[in-house]
């Protein structure tokens, strides 16, 4: 039988890690990289493809890679994506997935940071757009307006965002409502700008073009 993203989710290993890569996000001062992230990418990658009428198993194996994308950072924030495809590795042998599948996830992890990685596939296209687009308040651990961290001010501005994925018209959009009470509009693009061109990249590779809403006003 298929390894299911359930049994991922309830694997022991894949707990300890993301509860240690969050313990160290935000000993470093990060943003939420928990069960909360790793469910939403998980959720957006599968919905990408499954919107777009890909395979369900490339969905679902998207859905994979996406759960376990960021858990690298449990050994370390330099590298992650790649530390992560190592991690995931030995948990997907031990639960029997196939060697050709173990290398498609293990390749999508490892190609998630757009310092680094790009899509080489449709399963790392859709993690990409599933990770690169996760902005919200919610994942703010000090919710102080005043705060001088950019990424925290942008991400406490963000009080809606959501990943639209239209298949008629082949156009993936962010659509994202800011409050500029909080952050700028400007200070989106100044943390974020590279975040964007590898999305539209990804969308490229699914065959879509890529747009940004913010605040209603189409900005890509």
């Amino acid at each position: 039988m298929p390894v299911t993203l359930a049994e991922i989710k309830d694997d022991s290993y894949v707990k300890a890690y993301i509860t240690q890569a969050d313990k160290h996000m935000e000993a470093i001062g990060f943003t939420e990289h928990g069960f909360r992230h790793a469910e939403l990418v998980s959720n957006i990658s599968m919905n990408v493809l499954r919107r777009l009428h890909f395979p369900d198993r490339e969905a679902e194996l998207a859905g994979m890679a996406g759960y376990l994308h960021d858990i690298g950072n449990a050994i370390g924030r330099s590298f992650h994506a790649v530390s992560a495809a190592m991690l995931a590795q030995s948990v997907l042998i031990r639960l029997g997935m196939s060697p050709e599948e173990m290398m498609v996830v293990m390749n999508a992890i490892g190609n998630h940071e757009e310092d680094y990685g790009m899509a080489t596939s449709t399963i790392s296209a859709a993690i990409i757009l599933g990770d690169k687009t996760d902005v919200h308040r919610s994942r703010v651990r000090t919710p102080d307006p005043l705060t001088r961290d950019i990424h925290d001010r942008v991400n406490l501005a963000a009080q809606r965002s959501f990943l639209r994925v239209d298949n008629e018209r082949k156009l993936i959009e962010l659509e994202i409502d800011i409050d500029t009470t909080i952050s700028q509009v400007m200070e989106y693009f100044e943390i974020f700008l590279s975040r964007m061109v590898i999305c539209r990249r990804a969308a490229e590779f699914l065959g879509c073009e890529f747009g940004l809403v913010i605040n209603g006003v189409k900005l890509l």
